[in-house]
């Protein structure tokens, strides 16, 4: 099974195949939430409760409108079951719930701003002065939804992308309203690209002023890698070569459709067309240090670049060490 496969495998187990107990107990209570508000606005209506005089109107518009809002969060919590179930890509399920909680919210604001005033005059005129005073009050926070729907559009990256923004290096685990948590990679204290253990949070404001580097864009999830190798001069060249080809093609995979599909991507750019070379691919170059550098180049998953790198490393050296008299190795600055 080769690279490819194995993340199509990984995809389709984090799928969900329906709704879970906790969702059923959500809906379930939003229901007799809403069946009892809508009890209590009919029992308002009673002649014995005439006693609360003008706040009797105030309290049916509350349980009428709770009734309405509660209805509103079941059947969201009911479409993000359907989602649940009917969607397989993790990231496009993950906007659309979130869409359809950020609508559903709307909706109930809607709801209780009709029940409290009289006439949608008062309310466009009310609504005008409140947005313009958070306007000036809360102008990064609107830059940052504004941010959360250029990301939603537009889609710089998505739900378990690995990115880089600024000096940001993640994995992307939320993207909120408001700000994307990445799960960090490298670091301050790591040089490779595992997992720091931190988690790094900044605003959605920043994807419209800074690049956003995805190295798991989904129409091409791979990145290239290249690993040095040093022998020196009097080595069979040709015999590293097939040697470290071989080794490489065996740990990767068959890498030709993914080279295809990068070669039909170019091609639907006005890009001049590239010089793809058959990947793996080994260069040579000479080193400042009187030795031949091996360069071997090829496609990899970023979330397994460091991994793919220590397996090569191991098995090419490994194999290159048991041939002494057709490769030679640098022992010295000076051979």
């Amino acid at each position: 099974m080769d690279i490819q496969d194995k993340s199509q495998v990984k995809k389709a187990q984090k799928r969900p195949v329906g709704s879970t107990t906790t969702d059923k107990i959500w809906v379930a209570g939003y229901l007799i939430i809403s069946l009892s508000a809508l009890t209590v606005y009919f029992l308002l209506k009673l002649h014995v409760f005439h006693v609360f005089g003008d706040y009797l109107v105030l309290l049916q518009k509350i349980a009428l409108g709770t009734c309405i809002a509660t209805l509103i969060l079941m059947f969201a919590k009911l479409l993000e079951g359907v989602f649940a179930r009917r969607t397989r890509v993790v990231y496009t399920r993950y906007n659309l719930t979130k869409m359809v909680r950020l609508l559903s919210w709307l909706l109930i604001i809607a709801v209780g701003i009709s029940f409290l005033f009289q006439n949608w005059y008062s309310a466009a005129v009310s609504l005008g002065l409140i947005s313009l005073i958070l306007g000036f009050a809360l102008q990064n926070p609107i830059s940052s939804f504004i941010g959360w729907l250029y990301i939603l559009i537009r889609q710089p990256y998505h739900v378990g992308d690995r990115i880089q923004i600024e000096t940001f290096k993640g994995d992307v685990v939320e993207v909120n309203y408001l700000d994307t948590t990445l799960w960090e990679f490298s670091g301050d204290y790591l040089t490779n690209d595992l997992p720091s253990g931190r988690l790094i949070r900044f605003p959605n404001s920043l994807v419209l002023q800074s690049a956003v580097l995805n190295y798991s864009w989904e129409k091409f999830p791979y990145i290239w890698n290249e690993i040095p190798f040093h022998v020196a001069y009097e080595s069979d060249l040709k015999f590293v070569e097939e040697t470290i080809k071989r080794i490489a093609k065996a740990e990767l995979g068959d890498m030709a459709t993914n080279i295809e599909r990068y070669k039909e991507l170019v091609e639907q750019t006005p890009v001049d067309e590239l010089e793809i070379k058959e990947y793996p691919f080994v260069s040579f170059r000479i080193h400042m240090n009187t030795w031949v550098e091996v360069m071997v180049t090829y496609l990899v998953e970023p979330k397994r670049a460091t991994a793919i790198r220590s397996i090569l490393i191991q098995k090419i050296l490994s194999e290159l060490n048991q041939q002494p008299e057709r490769v030679l190795f640098p022992n010295t600055n000076n051979r």
